[in-house]
């Protein structure tokens, strides 16, 4: 396993990759485990500090293992269909795998995310718009959003 620590705009963030896939993307200082060079890590971290710069809004189609049961991980992958800027509901989320009456366990699996940011689980949002959970916190929740409609109001201007 390899991991690095980040200091960053919105706050420490880890990374964590095994086995040439990333593992996690995460708020605070994280697991403990020794920091180890790793290339996958170098690409993620840069294009993660890009992202948070305003000058990337896709991510590189890492290879990623995501630990979680089949329904979680539905969950997580339906979220790379949220474009840069857009957002969602719980209950669109849930609509747009199949399961429209699990807006709960959707709201569950979000908690879950293990890959913070470049699956974007900042773009849900609960019914009406409410800003809710966040595994990095709302405030940090509202950065993400925050960035991310400057840009694509400063392309449609």
């Amino acid at each position: 396993m390899a991991r690095r620590t980040l200091s960053t705009s919105i706050g420490p963030m880890y990374l964590c990759s095994e086995d040439g896939c990333l593992t996690e993307v995460g708020f605070g200082p994280g697991p403990e485990a020794p920091a180890a060079p790793d290339p996958l890590l170098d690409q993620v971290e840069a294009e993660l500090r890009e992202y948070l710069a305003g000058q990337r809004r896709e991510f590189s189609p890492f290879p990623l293992r995501l630990s979680g049961t089949a329904f979680q991980q539905s969950v997580w992958l339906a979220l790379l269909g949220l474009p840069y800027g857009a957002t969602c509901t719980y209950g669109e989320l849930a609509a747009a795998i199949g399961r429209p009456r699990a807006c709960r366990a959707v709201g569950a699996a979000l908690g879950r995310n293990p890959i913070s940011i470049l699956l974007p689980c900042h773009r849900v949002l609960g019914a009406g718009g409410a800003l809710t959970g966040f595994g990095g916190g709302l405030e940090v929740k509202r950065a993400l959003l925050a960035l991310e409609h400057k840009n694509t109001e400063r392309e449609h201007s």
